[in-house]
């Protein structure tokens, strides 16, 4: 019924505007290329060559020219000297000897025309002849006909000049703040979305899963433009904006496309990057003609999505790097934000995931009186984040929902979307009725570890060579209490990756140094068992080394958990500063730390590995002959795990509220628990 309604109400709705948007509309712009068709076509064909004199005609050697002057065929003979032809017109008692055809067919003035080299010779035999008595006509000599040239190119500047005129000002006439007007280049391209409008929001807040603290601050900006009088009573100001902060694909834009949804006024949308022109001042007016727009319409809503785009921190010196038009621009949307009364209704939201690198200024309390973080769905979050993408796919009733949620730590809305999207056309391929767990399994494989090439062909050396590497992965955070629980190691080659071993990351607030040297030592795992076992050390470790060097450096150099630096923090946020906040020898310091810490945890995973020889060497025996092995089978070569992660309490804990048993089979890999092994560009 909501259906009908809606395609009902279409037709009232054209009656009443008294609009006909089919009806079509005349473009004079065919008439300007017809217009200039024909004169190009005038400017190729000369008078000669018109419909109207036609007349038969041929080109003939000069010598048989001559021949048909000696046998009075000439009725007259009009020499052209510019381009270096002779015509002879024929008499009408000679037309069928030359032309073969009949007086009515060849026309009024039927000629013959050649070439002749030089008008002397030409008038000596044109002169023997008429004293021979075989020609009586006249010769004449003619220029070639260009009037009609002279006067187009006389009168091409005053058209074209005419033409440009009236495109400029159909354009004006037109509207509208895009490119389609020369003359509105500088005005706002913002989106203007109202309650039944033609651009009308149909997301709500319902469409927004998890993220429950942001919806709520997001709801009370709603809530301020639809009852004002209830916090201005109390002596409370709106808020003039609000920023949304957080890494990409959390869902600020879904935000704010929900509040466009739900608020009954005015929502004016745009990028960042719609301010930004070449042209000098061009984004400063853009930015007065929005504010100008939303005054006339407030209450309103303002949305700049991306605003690092526009709002990025001015430079200290103008010679280094500083842009005059997006400072310029900048400072415009610094003027505009603070120069309206506190209390009329126009407030701005935006959103971006460089807040670090915005202007001072523009993040002050007075512009940008709320920073809403939107950081990456938790557990909880995650499970309705999938609720809401698997409505419209049709999926097998024994999918569980939550294994799903707890084997995705770290995926933002974005990738989840994406893991249903793909996991649904995994399954169609497959010619499936319904998406299965084995579907989206697959999918967030495809997803994290790139396409399975099993094609790929490798020795047996280097098989084994994997095997024995993703073995020592396995092996080290088996043992290892603070690294992350595993679920599948694998030796199939998906993407530039020969092979990976995918874990369970715990989902903490803080960590421990303790923990960051156990997750050092299993990345470090491969390369110790290609040393230990193999004899030699490959490219396959690249993205391991790669890991662990940023991660050390982190440690030493931002978080001050070295004993040779401790409680020292060198991190530098300004944008603009080339130099390094430390000198050459504390550099030295932290370059030795480094090294130090890593050759530390390197020898422990060696020394880890020879106490498990046994164990490590089964686990790769099983790798090589099935390619994938689990968890359980880790668990039935070194026994159940003596440590129980926070995350496996809390969902022992769920379990237990819930009824059910936690130990579901890990299978699906996560965005930040793959351990690859990547082959080097030089290999």
């Amino acid at each position: 019924m909501a259906e009908q309604n809606k395609n009902n109400g279409a037709p009232q709705n054209t009656q009443r505007n008294g609009k006909n948007n089919k009806k079509p509309r005349m473009n004079f712009m065919w008439v300007y290329v017809l217009i200039a068709i024909a004169l190009g076509c005038l400017s190729v064909i000369g008078d000669k060559d018109l419909p109207w004199s036609a007349a038969a005609s041929k080109n003939v050697p000069y010598t048989t020219f001559q021949e048909y002057v000696k046998q009075g065929y000439a009725n007259k003979i009009v020499a052209n000297k510019d381009e270096g032809t002779v015509q002879m017109f024929v008499k009408p008692d000679h037309i069928r000897d030359v032309f073969k055809t009949g007086v009515d067919q060849a026309g009024k003035a039927p000629f013959v025309q050649a070439e002749y080299g030089s008008a002397d010779k030409l008038e000596e035999f044109v002169t023997a002849e008429r004293e021979l008595g075989n020609f009586n006509g006249e010769l004449s000599y003619k220029r070639s006909n260009d009037t009609f040239m002279q006067v187009f190119w006389n009168l091409f500047p005053l058209l074209l000049i005419i033409f440009v005129w009236m495109f400029i000002m159909r354009r004006m006439g037109s509207g509208g703040g895009g490119m389609g007007s020369i003359f509105n280049v500088g005005r706002s391209r913002a989106q203007l979305v109202e309650k039944g409008g033609e651009n009308e929001s149909k997301v709500t807040f319902k469409d927004v899963a998890g993220q429950a603290s942001a919806k709520q601050e997001v709801q009370e900006i709603v809530e301020f433009l639809k009852n004002p009088q209830k916090f201005t009573d109390l002596g409370g100001k709106i808020p003039k904006g609000a920023l949304l902060v957080g890494p990409p694909g959390t869902g600020k834009t879904l935000l704010a496309k929900a509040v466009a949804g739900e608020a009954d006024v005015p929502f004016f949308s745009m990028s960042g990057s719609d301010f930004v022109e070449m042209f000098v001042g061009v984004g400063a007016s853009r930015v007065r003609d929005l504010f100008r727009q939303a005054k006339e319409k407030a209450p309103c809503i303002i949305f700049i999505d991306e605003i690092d785009a526009v709002g990025r921190a001015r430079a200290n010196n103008a010679m280094m790097g500083g842009n005059d038009e997006r400072e310029s621009t900048l400072n415009q949307l610094l003027t505009e934000m603070d120069g309206f009364g506190t209390n009329s209704g126009v407030i701005i939201m935006a959103a971006t995931n460089r807040a670090d690198i915005l202007d001072k200024a523009l993040l002050r309390a007075g512009r940008f009186d709320r920073q809403i973080h939107v950081d990456l769905p938790d557990l909880n979050e995650r499970k309705a984040v999938f609720k809401v993408h698997l409505k419209p796919i049709k999926v097998d009733k024994s999918l569980d929902i939550d294994l799903l949620a707890r084997q995705t730590p770290g995926f933002s809305g974005a990738d989840i979307a994406n893991v249903c999207n793909e996991a649904a056309l995994i399954a169609a391929r497959h010619g499936k009725q319904s998406v299965t767990k084995e579907d989206f399994i697959a999918a967030v494989d495809r997803i994290v570890g790139g396409l399975e090439k099993k094609t790929k062909v490798m020795t047996e050396e280097e098989k084994r060579t994997i095997a024995l590497h993703e073995a020592g992965h396995a092996t080290i955070s088996w043992n290892l209490q603070y690294a992350n629980p595993l679920i599948k190691v694998t030796i199939v080659p998906r993407g530039r990756a020969l092979g990976a071993a995918w874990y369970l990351p715990e989902e903490r607030q803080i960590t421990t140094k303790e923990q960051m040297l156990d997750e050092m030592c299993a990345t470090l795992g491969g390369r110790a068992a290609e040393e230990l076992f193999t004899g030699h050390i490959s490219s396959g470790a690249m993205n391991d080394l790669e890991r662990v060097t940023k991660q050390a450096y982190g440690m030493i150099a931002y978080m001050g958990m070295s004993d040779a630096l401790p409680n020292l923090c060198y991190y530098n946020q300004s944008e603009y500063q080339w130099q390094r906040p430390y000198s050459e020898a504390t550099a030295q310091k932290i370059d030795d730390e480094v090294k130090k810490m890593i050759a530390e945890q390197y020898e422990r995973a060696k020394a880890l590995l020879l106490e498990k020889r046994e164990g490590h060497a089964a686990l790769a025996d099983l790798l090589v002959e099935r390619e994938v092995i689990y968890a359980e089978d880790v668990e039935k070569i070194f026994g159940k795990r003596p440590w129980v992660s926070r995350t496996e309490e809390l969902l022992e804990k769920q379990g237990e509220e819930e009824g059910a048993t936690p130990d579901s089979p890990p299978a699906l890999p996560n965005r930040e628990g793959a351990e690859s092994t990547e082959q080097s560009s030089a290999s």
